[in-house]
């Protein structure tokens, strides 16, 4: 019958899974115990049996031993990659109890949309890894629903209108979108500058595709509020954002678009916003993050960035 307390089988963890994992590792990486027992500061003997009793309690051999040098077994090779996170993962956890839970340290897994990310997110990301030398961020960038838990993230940028969160789910609201209609200059000498929404639907437009193969609707608001969502049919069709703003800037038609995405477009008069009075406000934006990381020194970092220094004016992010 098994022993549930044993180190090897049962539910039960016991301290001896941690013995002589630090010798084991230390003679994997410098190939012999002669050199990993001078890097700890044991005798050649003391790491020989710290490895060997290893052994034992695993019921493999985790080196190929000759005369000369250490080589890992096939079952060495995997253990020792799980070694060397356990152990990483360890000193990240020590380093945060030494600063008092109070210096961002280790890994910060962020995801964000990919424009928004690239434009507006990761020149703070570079910020705060200047601030904090210790942190290590990791940044994924895409448009598609993340499970934050299933994934290991610590904290997302959502822009979406879903006003449904999951459990376990804390979140921040940023502001909003505010989108405009614009166009460049030459497109709109060529076929003028529409007054209303007729001649407006008249005019070409460039379209955001989505995954599934529809369009973002353009939005229209009348005196500021909205009351109306419409289908286009575009003379072009992008599946990214930047993408979009380069074939307005380029003259193939009308846009709604996020100031966020197109602010120095604007400053510049690459494009220029048409019928200002229809613009209205889009997804909102949020910071979210798993509720049990909340506490977390690097997780309060990256957020406090976000709400110090992400332009919001009016309730409008990028505005």
């Amino acid at each position: 019958m098994e022993d549930k307390n044993s180190p090897i089988g049962g539910g039960m963890f016991s301290s001896e899974r941690l013995k002589g994992i630090d010798a084991f590792v230390q003679a994997a990486d410098s190939g012999s115990f002669t050199a990993a027992a001078q890097r700890l500061n044991l005798t050649n003997s003391a790491i020989s049996k710290s490895v060997g009793r290893l052994e034992t309690r695993l019921g493999r051999r985790l080196f190929d031993r000759t005369t000369r040098s250490l080589q890992l077994t096939d079952a060495g090779a995997a253990f020792y990659a799980i070694c060397v996170r356990v152990l990483a993962e360890l000193t990240e956890a020590e380093a945060v109890l030494v600063a008092h839970e109070s210096e961002p340290v280790g890994r910060l897994k962020v995801n964000v949309p990919l424009a928004f990310g690239h434009m507006r997110v990761m020149p703070l990301i570079l910020t705060l890894a200047e601030r904090h030398p210790h942190l290590r961020p990791e940044i994924s960038f895409t448009d598609r629903f993340v499970d934050l838990a299933e994934e290991g993230i610590d904290v997302a940028v959502r822009i979406s209108s879903s006003d449904v969160w999951p459990e376990g789910l804390g979140k921040l609201y940023l502001g909003c979108e505010r989108l405009i209609f614009c166009a460049a200059p030459a497109f709109l000498e060529r076929h003028g500058v529409p007054q209303n929404i007729d001649e407006l639907d008249r005019l070409d437009a460039v379209l955001y595709g989505k995954g599934d193969g529809s369009t973002t609707p353009w939005r229209f608001s009348y005196e500021g509020s909205l009351s109306e969502r419409k289908v286009m049919e575009g003379r072009m069709i992008t599946g990214s954002a930047e993408a979009q703003v380069q074939a307005v800037k380029a003259g193939f038609g009308v846009a709604q678009l996020a100031t966020w995405l197109i602010e120095d477009e604007l400053k510049r008069g690459d494009l220029v916003e048409i019928l200002p009075k229809m613009a209205t406000d889009g997804f909102p934006l949020h910071l979210v993050w798993p509720v049990k990381r909340r506490l977390s020194p690097k997780v309060d970092a990256f957020i406090s960035l976000m709400q110090e220094q992400l332009k919001i004016r009016e309730g409008h992010v990028g505005d």
